[in-house]
Parts: structure tokens; C-alpha cells; sequence
């Protein structure tokens, strides 16, 4: 029976933390263009399984852009905190990662100028807005920075 349960839950752990096919499909997000024409919404939804629900942004060069995360899962943000990190075109990512987990006091915000914006660590029923304007036309690597977050909770930003 013992076995039969450490069966079970290894299964579970393994399929639980898979990848989600559904998730690598393009999704370009949740936008909505304001009346003025000058700015987008985003709208952007994580839970306690690591995973953004969009994995591509489309959005407009020059925009202001309103991005809110929301942390739909249970768990708190020590245990399991999400963020948005919008980081510059040449930023290492795993670089990044790394000093990132490392910088708990800042909410895993590591030191320096690689950035473009980023959220708060939201826990479980949380959510954060934030106002950025979008940068030039490109492709940027958006992560969540809580530490072992960003290999699965990691998309790209195309800017056109």
C-alpha cells in the first residue's frame, strides 16, 4: 500500500509539473485598447503551477501600456510569489535569474539597470497593476523572478 501511495504522488508531481501544451500555444493576450488610442491593457493571470496564461504580447511601439497581474493560485507569496519582469532586449536571462534569487530583500529585484518594469511579488489572491510605456519595436523576455519560477514562467513581449 506505502508503495502504491509513493506511486501515486510521484505521478502526480510529474504530470502536475509537465509542461502544459495548451500554455506553448500563441496566445497574444488580453488587450484592450482605450478610447485615445494611446494605450493598452493586459491582462495577465498566474497560479500555484507556474504558468502565466500567455507566453506572447503583442503590443504597439510607443503605447502606454496598463499590465495587470493577477496570482489566481492559494499559496502565499513566500511559498510560491509571482511577478511580471519585463527586462531590456540584451539582459542574460539566466544571469538575471540567478541574481534574482539571490536579492529577497527586494523582492527578488536584483541590483542594476535591466529592467524596463515589473510588478510586486504578489502571493495567492493577489493582484498588481503597473503603467509602462512601451519600448521600441523588438522582442523582450518577460520572467517571473521568484527563485526556480522562470524556466516555466518566462514569455516573450514583441513590440511592433
Amino acid at each position: 500500500m506505502r508503495k502504491l501511495l509513493l506511486i501515486y504522488f510521484f505521478s502526480s508531481l510529474i504530470f502536475s509539473c509537465g509542461e502544459n501544451k495548451k500554455n506553448k500555444t500563441i496566445n497574444p493576450g488580453v488587450q484592450k485598447k482605450s478610447d485615445d488610442n494611446l494605450s493598452t491593457e493586459i491582462v495577465l493571470n498566474s497560479d500555484d503551477t507556474m504558468k502565466f496564461d500567455k507566453n506572447v504580447i503583442l503590443i504597439e511601439a510607443g503605447k502606454l501600456i496598463t499590465l495587470t497581474l493577477n496570482h489566481n493560485g492559494k499559496f502565499s507569496k513566500r511559498g510560491m510569489g509571482h511577478n511580471f519582469v519585463l527586462l531590456k532586449a540584451d539582459v542574460d536571462v539566466a544571469d538575471f535569474a540567478l541574481r534574482a534569487a539571490q536579492a529577497y530583500g527586494s523582492e527578488y529585484i536584483p541590483e542594476g539597470n535591466e529592467t524596463i518594469a515589473y510588478t510586486k511579488l504578489l502571493g495567492g489572491g493577489e493582484s498588481d497593476t503597473i503603467k509602462f510605456e512601451a519600448p521600441k519595436k523588438g522582442f523582450y523576455t518577460f520572467i517571473c523572478s521568484f527563485p526556480g519560477h522562470w524556466q516555466l514562467m518566462k514569455g516573450k513581449l514583441i513590440v511592433k
